[in-house]
């Protein structure tokens, strides 16, 4: 399921809630019980790394072979 980040206006505190995607715009309750509260943009790291300058490395045993994504197949 799902997890979105909140903060509360009131106390500011941050705060996560595990909810189905079709709640994901639903209102949530601080904690502390305040009810006006944000939904943060949270960003979201999938597999690989980046590089000092900022861009994406290769994954792990990567480099040219194998899938149309490794361009294997391409030619």
């Amino acid at each position: 399921m799902p997890r979105y980040e909140f903060r509360c206006r009131a106390c500011g505190t941050s705060f996560e809630v595990s909810r189905p995607m079709a709640q994901s715009s639903a209102p949530a309750s601080c904690p502390q019980g305040h009810a006006d509260t944000v939904k943060l943009l949270s960003a979201v790291a999938v597999g690989g790394t980046t590089t000092a300058t900022g861009s994406a490395a290769p994954a792990a045993g990567g480099g040219g072979g194998g899938g149309c994504c490794g361009g294997g197949c391409c030619g």
